[in-house]
């Protein structure tokens, strides 16, 4: 898959089907819009999504996002920021110059609730009518709901910051997760407590809050279940927001290895002991809840 980030000029694309939207979560509205696009390639057009205006925090990050979209199927993801050229641009001219013009969009993808152009006057009824004139056909699909409420990346973001992570997986539609590097650690695990993998998430990654938390390790050729600690270890003491990892019945040295940390269940918030030993006492009681968990999950 080809990534571009927009800075300045767009670039020329061939025949195309664009979706068009925010696209920090992928989740199971986006990926309607997704499936939407992909059908267009048996009529041998590129699939394109078009990420507008997407903040500073993401639930994925763009290399995460790249890896999920690259999965499945999508040939090109731009990412546009939402500077003065684009936020001031009228929606007919983003149509006829970008969509149309660079993109060479034939289909277009776009969720009901979609909006674009100067002061949001760009609608999914507009893009239907400059589709007619301009030979493009248009997809508006309805929003993805949960109950009674529309899922959306902010639905996401607030269970998120709750550490519900049974809810933003199903609003998701696939696990949260942290891709990294696993990365040598102080060496406590291995020496005082349990041996754990270490990964930094990237500063713009949007974390649930600091805690432990029962998780799936994937590897390049196996998957681990453990438990997690998500924070500073305040106990230890660490200057740097940590991912450490205690992998159940896993002694092996994972230094240097991808790793993809996928979180199932927040078990409890992290918190300071008054020693080592308090701390070492506290995780094997969480591995043994971690394992009752999955063990649970299993029936």
């Amino acid at each position: 898959m080809e990534y571009l980030k927009i800075d300045g000029e767009f670039p020329r694309l061939s025949k195309s089907a664009v979706t068009l939207g925010k696209f920090d979560g992928i989740h199971r509205g986006h990926q309607k819009l997704v499936e939407k696009i992909l059908e267009q390639k048996e009529k041998g057009l590129q699939t394109v999504l078009f990420s507008l205006g997407i903040g500073s925090q993401m639930i994925f990050t763009k290399d995460e996002r790249c890896q999920l979209l690259e999965k499945a199927g999508v040939d090109v993801l731009i990412e546009c920021p939402l500077d003065n050229r684009i936020r001031h641009m009228k929606a007919e001219t983003f149509v006829k110059e970008i969509l149309v013009g660079d993109l060479q969009a034939e289909h277009v993808a776009v969720g009901e609730d979609f909006r674009f152009g100067y002061e949001r006057k760009g609608t999914p009824q507009l893009l239907e009518t400059m589709g007619r004139k301009l030979g493009f056909t248009v997809d508006v699909v309805p929003k993805e709901m949960e109950g009674r409420r529309k899922i959306s990346s902010t639905f996401i973001r607030e269970e998120l910051k709750k550490g519900n992570m049974e809810k933003v997986n199903d609003l998701l539609g696939i696990p949260f997760f942290v891709d990294g590097v696993i990365e040598h650690g102080r060496g406590m695990g291995h020496k005082v407590l349990l041996p754990t993998t270490n990964i930094v998430p990237a500063k713009e990654k949007l974390m649930p809050p600091n805690g432990v938390y029962d998780t799936v390790s994937h590897f390049k050729d196996r998957t681990l279940c453990g438990i997690t600690n998500v924070g500073y270890k305040p106990t230890i003491g660490e200057k740097f927001l940590g991912v450490e990892t205690y992998l159940f019945d896993c002694e092996e040295d994972l230094y240097g290895e991808p790793c993809r940390v996928e979180f199932f269940h927040y078990s409890r918030p992290e918190k300071r002991f008054s020693s080592i030993e308090a701390l070492k006492q506290q995780l094997l009681k969480d591995a043994e809840k971690g394992k009752a968990y999955f063990h649970s999950l299993e029936k």
